[in-house]
């Protein structure tokens, strides 16, 4: 029992990161979230990306980051 509520209140401290990242990490959603389309372009060298496009990595981008690194301290 101790053992539930302890996942119980880990997947509590990680309700904001996962929203964060589920709204503004993958928003716009159609035709694909606008992060994968940014880190694509990324990895395949970054040919042509603009300004804007390196803002919207920027913008995009830290809510994963923050999930990652919230989620490394609840499982430690």
């Amino acid at each position: 029992m101790d053992k539930i509520r302890t996942i119980k209140e880990k997947l509590k401290q990680l309700q904001i990161p996962i929203l964060l990242s589920l709204t503004l990490g993958l928003a716009p959603f159609f035709p694909e979230p606008h992060i994968l389309s940014k880190l694509r372009w990324i990895v395949g060298g970054a040919n042509g990306m603009e300004l804007l496009d390196w803002f919207d990595v920027l913008l995009h981008g830290p809510p994963w980051i923050y999930l990652f690194i919230k989620t490394a301290k609840v499982l430690n």
